[in-house]
């Protein structure tokens, strides 16, 4: 999903980024023996997406704001100036040019609160064009892990098979799709242009978990 056009935005102004992340997005495929491990809010598949834009030149970033008041007389003299005001930001995952990008995996949802109102503030003071967050199609995902692990399951001796699966896909209290989108209704982002991806079940490699 998207808010305020932010592909044809970022297709229009900042073309090479777009290319990086079409070329990103359009490769990457989820591999069960990566993505059903538990590994935290990041973890190995939030790694594995970043790396790749690290290969075509994004890079974590801290982006801080400092907001000037210059003052001024009615013939336009220079009188003097405020305090700098320092607003800081926050390590994006991945940044380059003018475009902000988040994988936000398995990080609390919380998180997407920040992201979305960070974007919002850099976009109204100029700083970055558009926004991106990667996140997951948890139901959808949900029910392909389940598959997997009991496809997996089916092949160990009846004494060490395990019903759970190995990673939370069942909590609402995690980033999504569904909690990015809510955020999205609310208009959280402001007028900043922002894409919303989530992996789903056409992201999986096609492999078993073994």
């Amino acid at each position: 999903m998207e808010s305020n056009s932010a592909a044809a935005v970022m297709k229009a102004v900042c073309p090479d980024e777009w290319r990086d992340i079409v070329e990103v997005l359009s490769t990457y495929r989820l591999d069960p023996k990566y993505w059903l491990k538990a590994g935290g809010n990041r973890g190995d598949i939030a790694e594995q997406i970043d790396d790749e834009f690290g290969k075509r030149g994004w890079s974590e970033t801290r982006l801080d704001l400092e907001t000037r008041g210059l003052l001024f007389d009615k013939d336009g003299n220079s009188v003097g100036e405020l305090p700098v005001i320092r607003q800081e930001g926050y390590l994006v995952d991945n940044f380059k040019n003018r475009i902000v990008l988040d994988v936000e995996w398995n990080a609390k949802d919380g998180n997407l609160d920040r992201d979305l109102a960070s974007y919002r503030s850099w976009f109204d003071a100029g700083i970055i064009s558009a926004g991106v967050i990667i996140t997951k199609d948890r139901l959808s995902l949900l029910a392909l892990a389940r598959r997997l692990w009991g496809d997996y399951q089916a092949t160990l001796p009846q004494e060490e098979r395990v019903a759970r699966l190995p990673i939370d896909l069942t909590t609402s209290t995690v980033t999504a799709l569904d909690k990015a989108e809510m955020r999205m209704r609310r208009g959280v982002m402001g007028s900043c242009p922002v894409l919303i991806v989530a992996a789903n079940e056409s992201t999986w490699n096609g492999q078993p978990y073994v």
